[in-house]
């Protein structure tokens, strides 16, 4: 493929941005720079900003909303967002759920929900791991019951998830739920819509290593639900959760993030010290931030062969297995380097990460270091672990 952007491309990159300088405001730039937390408020704001330009759902097709751009497009949207310091689209409604509902949805879902996904004006989670079934997800034991009654046709749900990423904002969660316990395990799931405002629903907060509410528990206890919220087939939800999964991994990809933070990587280089000089001209350390560059343009072509792909209509495959990885190793690989640089000034990192006021101790850029290397270790495991992915890689790709 051309890797060459054209003039048309160009212009594309300018108007986006244009409209991210216009729109973005500095406090917002600001906290995303510098790995501060951002709020339910943060996220919303930037989303519908971005959907009332038109692009709230970067890589939706016209029909349904989108700008209709193709794949390099989008990925020049990314990129430059990424740059500017937005903050990164919350997934789980405009590139996980929303694609599903979009190939394999009935038109009355689609009618509604992808409007209110665009515009945030609901919040969507994913409903995947449990305890004791995260990367060997076909063994979760959810149960959903379908029943026909004066009511009407429903399931009743009960069971656990985990893990459940910004659970506690949620309007809505897209579940996998075992609805056929006889058949063997990848055929007896559905894929089910549920209101998180449903009685039975109980969510419980997980606080993580650095300090963060981020990721809960959700509870079903006898919780019903409209068939008419059933993607697709009954016991066909394996599936539909592969094509999801596909994306997710495709976006942990985080290259445009990456780029920005091996920029911030090398300024913070550039003002610490090492036997008199400044760290970023250690040779063993410059090594090691010229290794992840390489690195990382390496993974920036396999992505675009990938985004190709999804252009002509092709899901990502095995080959977003491949962006998972390396894209989590890349980002990590940062995160290290980053804490190296600024040593025992990363440790103080729960109230400095949560505020900008005085009373840092050592230099700000520091102050959200810690908190942010211990966030970036779950990159490796979440969406399935990278161990699994190498196994997908050897079964699918290389065939052993």
């Amino acid at each position: 493929m051309d890797l060459t952007f054209t003039p048309e491309e160009q212009a594309f990159r300018e108007e986006v941005r244009a409209f991210v300088r216009e729109k973005l405001p500095a406090s917002l730039r600001h906290k995303v720079v510098n790995s501060l937390r951002l709020t339910r408020d943060d996220h919303v704001m930037w989303q519908r900003t971005l959907h009332e330009r038109g692009w709230g759902g970067p890589g939706w097709p016209k029909e349904h909303g989108g700008p209709g751009w193709n794949a390099v497009q989008q990925y020049i949207f990314e990129e430059e967002c990424a740059a500017a310091g937005a903050p990164r689209l919350i997934p789980f409604g405009i590139k996980m759920v929303a694609p599903v509902i979009m190939a394999f949805g009935s038109p009355e879902q689609q009618k509604r929900f992808l409007p209110d996904i665009s515009s945030a004006r609901k919040w969507w989670c994913q409903g995947y791991s449990e305890p004791g079934s995260g990367s060997d997800l076909a063994s979760l034991k959810t149960r959903a019951v379908r029943g026909l009654d004066k009511d009407g046709d429903h399931f009743i749900v009960n069971g656990q998830k985990t893990w459940t990423t910004l659970g506690q904002h949620a309007d809505w969660i897209f579940c996998l739920v075992r609805t056929d316990p006889q058949a063997k395990a990848q055929r007896g799931i559905s894929f089910l819509l549920i209101d998180m405002k449903s009685p039975g629903i109980t969510v419980r907060p997980i606080i993580t290593l650095d300090g963060a509410h981020e990721v809960n528990e959700v509870w079903f206890e006898n919780v019903r639900v409209p068939a008419e919220n059933l993607i697709g087939e009954e016991n066909k939800g394996w599936t539909y959760a592969k094509f999801l999964l596909g994306h997710e991994r495709s976006n942990i990809a985080g290259i445009g993030i990456s780029k920005r933070e091996i920029e911030r990587l090398k300024r913070v280089a550039a003002t610490e010290q090492k036997n008199g000089k400044p760290l970023l001209e250690d040779p063993l350390f410059a090594a090691k931030i010229a290794q992840i560059e390489i690195d990382l343009l390496a993974l920036e072509m396999t992505n675009l062969r990938v985004l190709s792909d999804e252009a002509n209509e092709k899901a990502p495959g095995p080959a977003a297995s491949i962006l998972k990885i390396k894209g989590t190793e890349i980002q990590q690989a940062i995160t290290e380097l980053l804490v190296a640089a600024v040593g025992p000034y990363a440790l103080p990192y729960k109230a400095e990460s949560e505020s900008d006021e005085e009373g840092d101790i050592g230099p700000r850029y520091a102050a959200g270091l810690g908190a942010h290397y211990c966030n970036m270790r779950k990159l490796s495991i979440f969406g399935g672990s990278n161990e699994i992915q190498k196994n997908i890689i050897s079964q699918q790709l290389l065939g052993l």
